[in-house]
């Protein structure tokens, strides 16, 4: 009787699975694409769905070997669409903001692990390469490659805002160790060689621009310049600044480095350090109703609420600042416009990440010393 349950058990178990499984599957249309790209199950990748999709990849690919962001690539193409991609693959809009290029280039990978056609890997190989040329010879990556001109030429300094070049640092040490992710694609011994080098071009660059204060290593700025390295503008309200958001994807990877060296453990602390001292507890960040109905920020105090860290600090000061699109910093959240105010993040909770990891890593890092 025992064994009859224990069979029932495990079908009604396997039968929920895949059920979940079918309906994660065929709702993949209401998914958003960096979900659908990554997150389904894997024999979902070798279903028709995904390979009409991974000809939308190629077809959206630029001549470069990019993509461009915030598309929805797992939908059907329009012909107004298609003509629309087909027509543009010259122009500029290849970017790595918003998860766009490593996202499509993960998909391919998925899809070419279930159906071995080489077009995927073609394509594959096309991103890399891309990804290749876009680094500058300091090891950094921009935000967009080609830099877009004119009022958005900003999109040419290297690029931390976002986790831009944090994924594709994750990307290429995947690339270099031969991670599992890509076995299929076969890459040449040369391609995760190249990887390996970028790899380690992009660990110096994040030391090298680390911003030094008062003698100190401290944090990142979300973004700095290609050629200064300095903490550098962005859009209007992005100005230079202590990041408390941007720098944690920035330390977590560096903290994930086997037997790092004694500059990178000198930032980790560093950072560690800054994380520390820039906390802010006593409050909280609550959405008020207004009379007219529409949604408002406002920061309240609580002493039991969890800590918080500002976005952007003064590089002069250490103090948190907010700011409206007329680039002019505050002392309070309350003081800029509700645009600014309700449509941008100002506080983050992210650096607990690194605070919660930091005694194991030290821990270890003083054993591999020893």
């Amino acid at each position: 009787m025992k064994l009859v349950k224990l069979i029932t058990l495990v079908i009604l178990t396997l039968t929920t699975t895949v059920g979940f499984a079918q309906n994660k599957a065929s709702d993949y249309l209401s998914m958003r694409w960096g979900d659908v790209a990554t997150g389904m199950p894997l024999e979902w990748y070798g279903s028709n769905e995904a390979q009409l999709v991974a000809k939308n990849l190629i077809l959206s690919q630029k001549e470069i070997g990019g993509w461009e962001k915030n598309k929805d690539y797992h939908h059907a193409f329009s012909e107004s669409e298609k003509s629309y991609y087909n027509n543009n693959k010259a122009e500029i809009g290849a970017t790595f903001d918003n998860g766009a290029t490593i996202t499509e280039l993960n998909f391919l990978a998925k899809v070419h692990t279930q159906i071995r056609d080489n077009q995927y890997k073609q394509a594959f190989e096309k991103g890399l390469n891309y990804i290749f040329a876009a680094q500058y010879e300091n090891g950094g990556w921009p935000q967009f490659f080609p830099v877009r001109p004119g009022s958005v030429a900003y999109s040419g300094h290297i690029t931390y805002n976002d986790d831009a070049m944090v994924n594709i640092m994750k990307f290429l040490k995947k690339i270099s160790s031969d991670n599992k992710e890509y076995t299929s694609l076969q890459l040449s011994a040369d391609k995760r060689e190249k990887a390996k080098k970028a790899y380690e071009k992009g660990i110096q660059c994040f030391l090298d621009t680390q911003i030094i204060y008062k003698g100190q290593p401290t944090v990142w700025c979300a973004q700095h310049d290609s050629v200064t390295l300095a903490p550098a503008k962005a859009r209007s309200y992005e100005l230079p600044s202590f990041s408390g958001s941007e720098s944690v994807g920035i330390v977590l990877l560096l903290m994930d480095i086997d037997n790092p060296s004694k500059e990178i453990v000198t930032s980790v602390n560093g950072a560690v350090q800054w994380f520390e001292k820039n906390r802010i507890e006593g409050i909280k960040i609550e959405t008020e109703i207004k009379k007219d109905g529409g949604k408002n920020r406002i920061v309240v105090e609580d002493k039991n609420a969890p800590t918080l860290w500002g976005r952007f600090y003064d590089l002069e000061t250490s103090t948190i600042y907010f700011c409206s699109r007329d680039g002019v910093k505050r002392n309070s959240l309350a003081d800029i416009s509700d645009n600014r105010r309700n449509g941008y993040g100002w506080y983050t909770n992210a650096p607990e990440k690194v605070l919660k990891k930091y005694p194991e890593w030290l821990a270890n890092t003083k054993l591999s010393r020893n």
